[in-house]
């Protein structure tokens, strides 16, 4: 039997592998490029487009984004879907000690609902956890529901509920989810 062909069934009939990776600012373009895609496709209906792209400008530039890297002790994962870039989480310390926040979670719309968003979050909690952290917060849009429902399966809950001015007209109208663990 050709080799070829046996690799190419092993690999039709084996289930998508996937890895998460630390980024590196090296990556930071294709994260970009990934939000913008992400957005675009998830936040109609719940934001207008303009407050879409006004939010992918201020968050996902690449200087904020090596900012946040560089400054800001705000760590991103990529998630790797056979080799691919299918998702991110970005996460970092806040000003309470103890306390760490879940700046962004995104997964691709094609790579929703198949676990791999929970598989995220438990490797953002086990990093935060392992380096000391007692809670893990979040802020999630009020109108995100699929977000929502997922992010309280993964134990969090909601906790405030807070109105933003961002400016150019625009508000983020969010809940502040947390999971908190015994010290």
């Amino acid at each position: 039997m050709n080799p070829l062909e046996t690799s190419k069934n092993l690999n039709a009939t084996r289930p998508n592998q996937n890895e998460i990776v630390r980024a590196t600012e090296a990556g930071l373009p294709a994260i970009s490029e990934l939000a913008g895609v992400i957005w675009r496709a998830c936040y109609p209906g719940i934001i207008t487009m303009e407050q879409i792209d006004y939010m992918l400008a201020r968050m996902y530039s690449l200087d904020i984004l090596r900012d946040e890297i560089r400054s800001q002790g705000i760590r991103y994962d990529q998630l790797l879907v056979d080799g691919k870039l299918a998702g991110f989480a970005s996460y970092g310390p806040t000003s309470e000690p103890g306390v760490m926040k879940l700046h962004k979670l995104y997964l691709l719309p094609e790579m929703q609902g198949r676990g791999l968003g929970s598989r995220l979050l438990q490797q953002v909690e086990g990093e935060v956890r392992t380096g000391g952290a007692r809670r893990l917060i979040l802020s999630v849009n009020k109108r995100n529901t699929k977000a929502i429902t997922a992010y309280k399966r993964n134990g969090l809950v909601i906790v405030e509920s807070v109105v933003t001015d961002i400016g150019n007209g625009f508000v983020m109208d969010d809940y502040i989810m947390a999971k908190d663990w015994s010290a």
